[in-house]
């Protein structure tokens, strides 16, 4: 039986004093692929705000990657998101450092000293994303999908248990997003956990997996018919 990475019980998310979702019951397996959809305002980024520590959890009970997001403190947040790989749909990268560049920083920040260690880890993740030929370049000199691909690589720097992404194809246009997509799909392949926000339908329907949907203040599964 697989373990749980991410579980909510009756959750409330809140911002500031405004009730976004209530009653919100989630259970994500180690090598799940989840979509969670929903209308723009629905309530998928506060959503994924409670997940990485953003939002503070104070209603209801829920636990992702071993961290209790009920008890979880300010000071134990860096360490929650070493565990979780975060991709956003704006890439987030520095302009001023080269891809590689991009990728020693946040190894550097998370504590690696080691050269070659650092060195090879990047090379590992540019590689499963394929772009090992790019760590030279800055990421203006990247097409849109090729930066997203970098964010995706970003995310997986520290072995996360949990990938977020938070509407990654958002930006892109669909024949970038369906490649996007298929990075993704085969990370979930090789065992990574991916939980990922999405207005895209076209995508859902291309790629079914298991969806939940945020619609009048609730969270529930959908049923999603296989595409032809």
């Amino acid at each position: 039986m697989s373990n749980s990475v991410l579980k909510l019980e009756n959750v409330s998310i809140f911002q500031n004093d405004n009730l976004i979702l209530s009653e919100v019951n989630v259970d994500v397996k180690e090598g799940e692929f989840v979509y969670l959809i929903g209308k723009t305002g629905s309530g998928k980024s506060s959503f994924l705000k409670t997940l990485y520590g953003d939002l503070k959890l104070n209603n209801g009970s829920g636990s992702i990657v071993e961290f209790d997001l009920k008890t979880l403190k300010e000071k134990d947040i860096p360490f929650l998101r070493r565990k979780l790989g975060v991709v956003f749909q704006d890439f987030k990268l520095l302009n001023e450092l080269t891809i590689v560049g991009n990728l020693e920083f946040v190894l550097k920040a998370t504590g690696w000293k080691d050269k070659g260690l650092i060195s090879a880890k990047i090379e590992a993740v540019l590689t499963k994303v394929n772009m090992q030929t790019k760590g030279a370049k800055f990421p203006y000199e990247l097409s849109g999908g090729e930066q997203q691909r970098v964010a995706i690589a970003r995310a997986l720097l520290n072995d996360p248990k949990l990938i977020l992404a938070d509407e990654p194809t958002g930006n892109l246009d669909p024949q970038t997003s369906v490649e996007v997509m298929e990075v993704l799909l085969e990370l979930n392949k090789k065992g990574h956990t991916i939980f990922m926000a999405t207005h895209d339908y076209a995508l859902i329907l291309k790629y079914p997996s298991k969806t939940l949907k945020c619609e009048d203040s609730k969270v529930f599964e959908v049923v999603q018919r296989k595409s032809e």
